[in-house]
Formats: structure tokens, C-alpha cells, sequence
């Protein structure tokens, strides 16, 4: 297929609906409770919700939406370094357009902007460079954000303006890696996902090599996935598939995006940049081992948590917001106690209402609302009232 709207064929979709209905008669027989696949990627939740992939699912098959939106996963106290770093008179803080309304402990960062500070949105990070180089008085320090998908474009871009001898820009680094989080909710007590839908961005820079412990060491089956409907409908058949026949693998449905090595070049600009954290903090999920980067010492004058000084404080999310266990799968967006009221795109609680991954947002973009505050009003009617020695 070469064009758009071949991946978007109705009788194509409505076929492979049919084996995913075949596979699940199977699959439900000797199950105690509904099979739960996690699609790791905001983009594919939100082209399950843009196209009503949910509502075609079987009985018995769910959809669980996980911690692959990297804004979204953003802790509340890095939102208040990047205020602090917006602020300095100094500075020209640029960043991409969807993290500027997350909020932070005191504000976001167009919040910062409405009170004077210089944000720039920008669409890479090449742009932030030009910016460097028209204004030599100034500081500008570009908000590093992102899966691997995003690792190459920053540190080639590290790469370039240190060939160039610009010594006025700089990272301010919150790139993350995909494997150890995938790790982490593997690893939780309550965890029942059955199996994954992988990346299919990530994957294009790192290949299949870093999924296969998922398959070999956990048993859970992994596909690949591309962003249109029937790329996740076939993703999600294929999953089924290996399931149904006892299997546990890596396999690719997006090959024609990403190559069974991933991409050498973009790895090698990320192995000459960045090297692995001791740790990174997580909302939701808390400190994960090895799961984000940060500048080599040879690119010192290039990392604003060296250049600056910053607060590095770390900030609870409010009570409220339950933005964490959406993360983990424990809750959906709807159950939230805030979604659709006190949380909405206008007024965000939490980033994954304000990301264009995040799943809040997709949920209220995308659902029927009504419907939705209805399903949670439901399911509070149906908790156990506390007794008194529970309130105790």
C-alpha cells in the first residue's frame, strides 16, 4: 500500500475486525478476566479513539493505555525548572508546543510567558540553534524532550553547534528511554497486561533488538505498530495470534518504517551525546534505574543543569489529580475524579489532559462525555460505603 487512505479501508478494517472476533472466541474460553493489551504509545491512543478501533473490539478484549507520551510522564517539579530557567532575564527559553500548558507547582511555561518571560515555541531543535546564532547576548536553552524517537535530531543538533563554536545555547535535558519503563510496568504487583504494542517511532531509531526481553524473560507477546487504523488492528490480530498459539515474540507489522537494526546513525549521535542516568523521576510511576539521559561531560558547556543553577525540586502532583495511576493502567482517563470537570483541555490538572498524546485529552477529544461522567458516576455508586472504623 502506498497512500493514506489504503490504511484507512472500512472493508479492510472490517476483516480483520473479523479475525480478531475468530481469535477471541478461542482466547475467552478459560479466562477469569477480560485480556488487556497495552498499546505503549500516546499516538496510538489517540488513532484508537480518532477512528472508534475501541468500540469495534470484542467482549472480552481491553485496550490499556500506557506511559508513552513523554510530556505526559513529565514530573511536576522539572516543569518548575523550566520556569526557573525561563525567567532569568538572560534567557530565551524555547520548547515544543505542547509542553507549554503543563502545569507546574506555581505555573507553566505560557503562564511564564503571559508574565513576561522570553518562551519560544519552536518545532526542533535546529530552530533554537538559529536562534543562538542571531542572538549572541542571549542564552537559549532548548527543552530536550522525548523518547528515543526524538534523541537523534537534539544531539545532532548538540553536534552542529559545537562544530560551529555557539557557546549561547544549550539543553535542558529530560529525554527518556523506552525499555526500562516498559520494565517498570512489567515489574509492578498489580500489573495483568497480557501483551504490548510497541512504538512504532521509537522502534524506527532502536530497531526490534531491546523488545526481545519482553517476549524471551516476561512471555508476553509484542508487535511493532504503525499509527493508522489497520495497522493496529492488524497489530492487534497478530498479538492475538501468538497468544492463541502459545507463542511469545518480537514481531514487526510496521516494516516499512522500521528497520530490524533500527537506524545506525541516529544511535551513534545519541551514544557520542548523552549518556544513562543513575535514575529518573517519573509521574506516576516514581524513580525508574537508567531511564533517562543526560550530556557526557564533553558537551558540559552545552547542559543548562550545569550552566544554571536550578531549583531540582521534587513536587507531588495535587491529590486530585489521579494523572499517575492513568499512567499505569490502574484507572481509565474517565475515572478520573476530575475528568471533564475540574480537569478539562482548557484547564488542565494534569499533562496528559494538555499533551496531544495524552490520554486524557484523547478520551475527552475523542469520547462521547456524557457517557463518559455517566460510566464514572456509575462505578461510584457501586463502591462499598465506609464504615466507621474505616474512616477511623
Amino acid at each position: 500500500m502506498k497512500y493514506v487512505d489504503e490504511f484507512r479501508d472500512p472493508e479492510k478494517a472490517r476483516r480483520l475486525q473479523q479475525r480478531i472476533e475468530a481469535v477471541m472466541l478461542k482466547l475467552r474460553k478459560d479466562r477469569g478476566r477480560p485480556l488487556q493489551i497495552m498499546e505503549f504509545c500516546g499516538g496510538h491512543t489517540h488513532t484508537l479513539f480518532r477512528y472508534g478501533i475501541e468500540q469495534m473490539l470484542p467482549e472480552g478484549l481491553e485496550m490499556v493505555h500506557g506511559p508513552g507520551c513523554p510530556v505526559c510522564v513529565l514530573p511536576m517539579g522539572r516543569v518548575d525548572d523550566c520556569v526557573a530557567l525561563a525567567e532569568r532575564p538572560d534567557v530565551i527559553f524555547t520548547t515544543f508546543g505542547d509542553a507549554m500548558r503543563v502545569p507546574g507547582s506555581r505555573k507553566s511555561l505560557l503562564q511564564a510567558k503571559a508574565e513576561g518571560a522570553d518562551v519560544r515555541m519552536v518545532y526542533s531543535p535546529l530552530d533554537a540553534l538559529e536562534l543562538a546564532r542571531r542572538n549572541p547576548d542571549r542564552q537559549v536553552i532548548f527543552f530536550a524532550l522525548g523518547f528515543e524517537t526524538t534523541m537523534p535530531s537534539t544531539a545532532l543538533t548538540v553536534l552542529q553547534a559545537k562544530n560551529e563554536g555557539i557557546r549561547n545555547f544549550s539543553l535542558f535535558c529530560n529525554h527518556i528511554t523506552t525499555v526500562p519503563t516498559i520494565k517498570a510496568v512489567l515489574d509492578s504487583p498489580d500489573m495483568q497486561i497480557d501483551a504490548f504494542l510497541a512504538p512504532g517511532h521509537v522502534s524506527m531509531v532502536v530497531g526490534e533488538q531491546p523488545f526481545q526481553f519482553i517476549a524471551a524473560d516476561y512471555g508476553k507477546p509484542i508487535v511493532i505498530t504503525g499509527f493508522e487504523p489497520l495497522d493496529i488492528l492488524q497489530s492487534i490480530y497478530m498479538v492475538l495470534r501468538q497468544l492463541a498459539e502459545g507463542r511469545s515474540e518480537v514481531e514487526n507489522q510496521y516494516q516499512r518504517i522500521v528497520p530490524k537494526n533500527g537506524n545506525d546513525a541516529g544511535l551513534q549521535a545519541i551514544a557520542e551525546v548523552f549518556e544513562l542516568r543513575e535514575y529518573f523521576e517519573w509521574r506516576g510511576l516514581g524513580s525508574i534505574d537508567h531511564s533517562g539521559v543526560r550530556m557526557r561531560g564533553a558537551f558540559a558547556d552545552y547542559d543548562a543543569e550545569r550552566k544554571f543553577t536550578i531549583p531540582n525540586l521534587k513536587i507531588a502532583d495535587p491529590k486530585a489529580c489521579q494523572c499517575g495511576e492513568v499512567i499505569k493502567g490502574v484507572i481509565r482517563p474517565w475515572e478520573c475524579k476530575v475528568f471533564g470537570d475540574a480537569c478539562t483541555p482548557q484547564t488542565p490538572m494534569g499533562a496528559l489532559m494538555v499533551s496531544s498524546e495524552g490520554a486524557c485529552a484523547a478520551y475527552y477529544n475523542f469520547g462521547n462525555l456524557p457517557d463518559l461522567l455517566r460510566l464514572r458516576e456509575q462505578k461510584d455508586r457501586r463502591k462499598p460505603a465506609s464504615t466507621g472504623a474505616d474512616a477511623a
